[in-house]
C-alpha cells in the first residue's frame, strides 16, 4: 500500500511548471517512449499546470491537435497558468487553423482572470548597458581616453 502512495504521490503533482516545447515534446513522444508516456500523464493528474511560452512558435498540425486534446482533456479538472507574448488574434498563425485556436482559446479562457503585463523584460534588465553603451570593454569598465 505503501508503495501505491508513493508512486501516486509522484506521477500526481499538486503542480507543473512546463515550457511549451516540452509539452509538445511529450504530446509527441507519449506512444513512444515510456518516459514520455509517464510525463503525459503527470500533465494530465496536475492540479495545477504553468504553461511557459505558449505559442511562442508555430506549431505543426500534429503538435497543435496534441495540445488541443490535453487542453480539452483538463480544462474541466485542472487550473492552468500561461505565459505568453502573443495576442490571441495571433494564435491562429502560430496554430496554422482559425477553428482549432478558437477553441483552445475557449478551453483556456474559460472561467479564466487575464492579466496583461506591459514593460521592459526583466532577463533584460541588468543588461541594458550591452545595448546602451557601445563604449563598453569586455572587462564591463568603459574606455576612458588616454591623456597625451
Amino acid at each position: 500500500m505503501f508503495l501505491k502512495h508513493k508512486i501516486w504521490k509522484l506521477l500526481a503533482p499538486a503542480a507543473l511548471f512546463r515550457r511549451i516545447d516540452d509539452i509538445i515534446h511529450t504530446i509527441k513522444h507519449k506512444d513512444i517512449t515510456t518516459q514520455s508516456a509517464r510525463e503525459y500523464l503527470r500533465l494530465r493528474k496536475a492540479q495545477l499546470l504553468v504553461i511557459d511560452d505558449i505559442m511562442m512558435f508555430p506549431l505543426e498540425k500534429e503538435a497543435s491537435v496534441g495540445l488541443f486534446q490535453l487542453i480539452d482533456q483538463l480544462h474541466e479538472q485542472t487550473s492552468f497558468i500561461i505565459t505568453t507574448n502573443k495576442n490571441p488574434k495571433e494564435w491562429t498563425e502560430m496554430l496554422g487553423d482559425e477553428v482549432l485556436a478558437a477553441a483552445l482559446l475557449d478551453r483556456l479562457l474559460y472561467r479564466s482572470e487575464v492579466i496583461q503585463l506591459n514593460g521592459n523584460s526583466y532577463r533584460m534588465e541588468h543588461r541594458k548597458t550591452i545595448f546602451q553603451n557601445k563604449n563598453t570593454a569586455a572587462g564591463g569598465a568603459e574606455q576612458q581616453p588616454q591623456d597625451a
